[in-house]
């Protein structure tokens, strides 16, 4: 039986439901409060595992308990839980695993600015390990509040006033439902928005959808889907609705990568923050003025954006990742109407942006990807793979040209070596293979892109069972 401890990061708190108990939880609740601001109130939301009400519990109990008032809006988008907090000036705890199994889960944490950063985490650490203070009776409780489905309406009307009711018009979209906290308001958008929405494989078990992993048999059942459905386009999310997943009329996924240049150019962006795993086709289109590649995870594009801003805080600029997540940074126009700036990994943009480009120039969204530069990627994971299993194998590959070559012998020499996060190779005809280990779970990732989606592909498959020849 394992007993992995609950890993913190500013990406939030992530671990084993069994390792998330009440006292932990609220420990972990407790030292936000004391080392953040939160404008007078924290905003709570949560996605569907089973386990995420009792968690939610556990969180309002420690923070009423210390004095915190708790607005409580139920499941609802991670997103709709940023932009509910963000227009009140207050903070959130979003209890979610994200895309990981239902064993795991973890919660989120949003001061009044928006994500935590790597100063609020070491902040949160010092408070978590100070003695717990005395409870004298001089603090009153907070109150919490239930503020019903508020939040949830206006992130789709978000959508609907800056998009119209004619964007989607004569689309037929297939809403993969699963146990996506998002799955009802996917379909509510795209009827609003002039679509007809064909909501599919609705789920009340647990499913963890991974857009960057979709497994073959899921991709398989995609194109089942649209063919016999005759579908434009199908949209799913992973469990808390912050990473899209979009797929053409044939049932073929377009990589987050490529919805976030898309809905990058649509929205009229001159800067672009993306992590280094990112398809490298972004830094070929000419809309775009400047490219920032960073480490992976939302903190790091983030502070990139940030750091834009603060050079010019007129900058248009946005950023997204591989796994399709989309933060715009600036107040933009839609095709009907203004979009403020949601500066948190969101899920509906980078699905309706596209698909209304695509509606707008007449064309399927097949076409509208082809006229990208021909650059493609793919992507995959192992589960269970420990991190001290992951980290020497991968340190031996970073200081040791010779096991590089070794491991990557049917490529070549390589020609340039990255070391932003994990180990970035590029051989000639830039072919890319990337590995790294998983910030908040035990896998190992590995992404590889090519001239064409055959040979990422044929570069994944070759390096994934070298990978588990060696890590598991």
């Amino acid at each position: 039986m394992t007993t992995e401890p609950p890993k913190f990061g500013t990406s939030g708190l992530r671990g084993l439901v069994t390792a998330l108990t009440p006292e932990l939880v609220g420990a972990y609740a407790r030292a936000f409060l004391a080392a953040c601001p939160t404008g007078g109130a924290v905003h709570l939301g949560w996605d569907l595992r089973p386990s995420s009400p009792a968690i939610a519990e556990a969180v309002t109990r420690a923070l009423t308990g210390a004095g915190q008032d708790v607005i409580s809006h139920g499941a609802l988008p991670t997103p709709a839980l940023a932009l509910a907090a963000q227009e009140a000036g207050q903070a959130a705890v979003m209890i979610t695993g994200s895309h990981i199994p239902a064993d795991r889960n973890g919660l989120k944490f949003y001061t009044p600015e928006g994500e935590i950063t790597k100063a609020h985490e070491t902040a949160i650490l010092g408070q978590l390990d100070a003695p717990a203070p005395e409870n004298t009776g001089d603090t009153a409780p907070g109150t919490a509040r239930d503020a019903g489905d508020s939040a949830a309406r206006a992130y789709a009307a978000r959508y609907v006033h800056a998009f119209g009711a004619e964007a989607l018009s004569g689309l037929r979209i297939g809403v993969y439902q699963h146990s996506s906290v998002a799955r009802d308001i996917m379909a509510d958008v795209v009827t609003a928005l002039g679509g007809t929405a064909l909501p599919l494989a609705r789920s009340e078990t647990f499913i963890p959808v991974d857009t960057e992993a979709v497994d073959p048999a899921t991709r398989d059942q995609l194109a089942a889907w649209c063919r016999d459905h005759r579908l434009d386009a199908l949209i799913s999310t992973d469990g808390d609705a912050d990473r899209p997943m979009v797929t053409d009329a044939t049932g073929r996924i377009v990589p987050g990568d490529v919805l976030g240049p898309l809905t990058a150019r649509m929205l009229g962006a001159h800067e672009v923050c993306t992590p280094v795993s990112s398809n490298t086709m972004v830094a070929q289109m000419p809309a775009f003025t400047a490219v920032q590649l960073t480490r992976i995870g939302s903190p790091f594009v983030i502070a990139a954006m940030e750091e834009a801003l603060a050079r010019d805080p007129a900058a248009r600029v946005v950023g997204y990742e591989a796994n399709g997540g989309f933060l715009l940074g600036f107040a933009a126009q839609g095709p009907a109407g203004p979009l403020p700036a949601l500066m948190t990994r969101d899920c509906l943009l980078p699905i309706l942006a596209p698909l209304a480009l695509a509606r707008r120039a007449g064309q399927g969204l097949a076409a509208l990807v082809a006229d990208l530069p021909p650059r493609f990627t793919a992507a995959d994971r192992l589960t269970g793979i420990a991190p001290e299993v992951s980290a020497p194998f991968l340190d031996r590959l970073r200081s040791d040209p010779a096991a590089r070559a070794g491991f990557f012998d049917a490529l070549g020499p390589e020609e340039a070596l990255d070391l932003t996060d994990g180990l970035r190779l590029r051989f000639a005809g830039a072919e890319v293979v990337h590995l790294r280990p998983s910030g908040n779970a035990p896998e190992f990732r590995c992404y590889a892109e090519a001239a064409s989606p055959d040979r990422a592909a044929e570069l994944l498959d070759r390096h994934l069972g070298k990978l588990r020849a060696q890590l598991q």
